[in-house]
């Protein structure tokens, strides 16, 4: 196939699924779910940006899940050792969570795989080309959607 020709949209499609395929291979291999791993980015952003107890609410507020469904995840991020919970220090009715030193290890192994992935599909580009594709699609990302994609 000549990809050329192949609308922009599609080739996007193609890349974003072969990157997900690459990251999604190291989370099986980890025994976490896309979503779980979703919550943990939540927890880690909210961990190092806000500090202070971190609770379900915060992390379905920032994920924009249910309450039921952060239930779910976060029962079994706690069963997997991903994360700790307990009693609130100033609301008894919630609890507050924290990452365990097993969940910011596979973040780091997510980074990592990220890092390779990238790089793997730069191959054949010189330091020059990677270093402007960076800055090209930091660019695109600010003119998609205000550089939304910091947070996530």
């Amino acid at each position: 196939m000549d990809q050329s020709n192949m609308p922009m949209g599609v080739k996007f499609a193609v890349i974003h699924r072969a990157f997900r395929r690459e990251m999604d291979a190291l989370l099986r291999e980890k025994d976490v779910t896309g979503a779980q791993f979703g919550a943990l980015r939540a927890l880690d952003y909210l961990e190092r940006e806000r500090g202070g107890e971190i609770s379900q609410h915060d992390l379905e507020e920032i994920s924009r899940s249910t309450h039921p469904t952060m239930t779910e995840i976060l029962k079994k991020l706690e069963k997997k050792g991903f994360i700790e919970t307990r009693p609130s220090e100033t609301d008894r009715r919630r609890k507050a969570i924290r990452q365990t030193d097993k969940a910011r290890e596979l973040s780091f192994a997510m980074s990592r795989a990220d890092e390779r992935t990238f790089e793997k599909f730069c191959a054949g580009f010189t330091e020059e080309q990677t270093a402007a594709l960076e800055e090209m699609l930091d660019r695109l990302l600010q003119n998609t959607c205000g550089g939304c994609g910091e947070e996530e």
